[in-house]
């Protein structure tokens, strides 16, 4: 009750923050972030747009991966234009495909992404969608989930390692923050199910009627499941690197749009006020990516730019390995029947600013 009346109110929680809180704000404290080389999916329009340019504005150096190549390079050009002179060059912001749907694109993605020897501080997993209509990826997998969740799941991993030994040759810590939302709580299994991998196996083979909300608060529960294991994994490895993710609030974005009707727009205006504008929805995104209080902070759920609780399904440890282990089976499996190139170890070079400014862009 107390935390709805603060949203409501916009109040500040124990970080000094809330609702009301900008991305811009949010990030006023990291200060230059030239230093700092950030992968954002789903950056070409609503949240990821909006992290985007904040971190730019910050001085990040960007790469967006994007199915859409033409939203991908407009949206650099809205970054580059904002930044003026600070962007010139456009070497700051690299735009590389990859449809996180395909197992095969995410790994495509990683190996352009390690040609280019480029360090990395921040991966930012965003992405999303809410599909109305039942689909398998080319992979087997129910749609949602194979965008939402699973090609975030084999990106991490893969970039792991280049994570690691950036934060090993610079001595800045690196950060993973998987955006995933309050509707994750709605997910909670059937009477009789082992958990939502049940689910997940009973939909894909249309054993049990689709439901678009359930299968998105599946995906979104798996985020925060992911986040949970993925802290412990980066702990057991040493790595310098944390783990977190985010509710960014309910904001009207492309997502809700695409749903757009007589009920959705009705129940949107008369919601209107408790919405969040667009910059108002990134602050948690750009807070957990980069504010120095959380630092060192790994495997927690964050809204309103404050740690939260998320729902007692997502709490389970039992639950977030399980997922793991289907998660590292299933990726494995379709690897051995990809043509796709091996990802290589990853050496981070120190770069000049003349190699950045000659730096091409795919």
């Amino acid at each position: 009750m107390l935390s709805s009346l603060r949203y409501l109110a916009g109040s500040a929680g124990p970080s000094g923050y809330g609702s009301r809180t900008t991305a811009d704000e949010a990030t006023l404290p990291a200060g230059d972030l030239s230093h700092i080389t950030a992968i954002v999916t789903g950056a070409t329009s609503g949240i990821g747009a909006e992290t985007a340019r904040v971190l730019a504005r910050r001085g990040a150096r960007l790469v967006l991966p994007a199915r859409n190549l033409k939203a991908a390079e407009e949206t650099r050009a809205r970054i580059l234009a904002d930044l003026g002179d600070a962007g010139s060059g456009g070497g700051r912001v690299v735009v590389l495909p990859l449809d996180l749907s395909s197992l095969a694109s995410v790994r495509r993605f990683v190996h352009r992404f390690l040609a280019l020897r480029l360090p990395l501080n921040l991966l930012i997993n965003n992405a999303g969608q809410y599909a109305e209509r039942f689909a398998v990826s080319e992979d087997g997998v129910e749609m949602t989930f194979a965008t939402n969740y699973l090609g975030h799941f084999l990106l991490t991993e893969l970039l792991l390692p280049a994570m690691a030994d950036t934060a090993r040759a610079t001595g800045v810590q690196g950060r993973v923050v998987n955006v995933s939302s309050t509707v994750h709580a709605w997910f909670a299994a059937d009477a009789g199910d082992d958990g939502p991998l049940a689910y997940l196996h009973r939909v894909t083979r249309k054993a049990t009627p689709y439901d678009p909300t359930r299968a998105y608060a599946l995906s979104k529960l798996a985020n925060v499941l992911h986040t949970t294991a993925l802290a412990g994994r980066l702990r057991e490895m040493g790595a310098d690197v944390t783990a977190n993710c985010v509710h960014p609030g309910i904001v009207r974005t492309r997502l809700i749009r695409d749903r757009a009707g007589l009920v959705t727009n009705t129940v949107f205006f008369l919601a209107s006020k408790l919405l969040k504008t667009v910059p108002q929805a990134a602050a948690t995104t750009c807070y957990a990516a980069v504010h120095p209080a959380v630092a060192g902070v790994s495997g927690r759920y964050f809204a309103d730019c404050n740690e939260a609780a998320p729902s007692r399904l997502a709490s389970s440890a039992e639950e977030a390995s399980r997922l793991w282990s289907f998660s590292e089976a299933i990726t494995a499996e379709k690897e051995k029947e990809e043509s796709a190139l091996p990802v290589t170890s990853f050496r981070f070079q120190v770069q000049s600013s003349n190699a950045d400014r000659g730096m091409a862009i795919a």
